[in-house]
């Protein structure tokens, strides 16, 4: 009908996407965080409930503890 125009039918959320190659930026580095900051420890006074449980929260696993996934922590 229209000459140079060409109708294709697309599903929805399968649009075109363009290769994702990886980034060729540097990875920047993560800030030390210093965990005894006032707000760390304030942070750490209300969601430990002992010192075991702050260690555990803070990465000091006890020696042949389970590892738990990130984000299906339940203590």
């Amino acid at each position: 009908m229209y000459p140079g125009l060409s109708f294709t039918a697309e599903l929805p959320g399968k649009g075109k996407r363009k290769g994702r190659g990886k980034s060729r930026e540097k990875k920047q580095k993560k800030p030390e965080v210093d965990i005894f900051s006032p707000a760390a420890m304030l942070n750490l006074y209300y969601i430990a409930h002992n010192v075991a449980d702050c260690l555990h929260l803070r990465g000091f696993r006890w020696p042949g503890a389970a590892k738990s996934k990130k984000g299906k922590n339940k203590t």
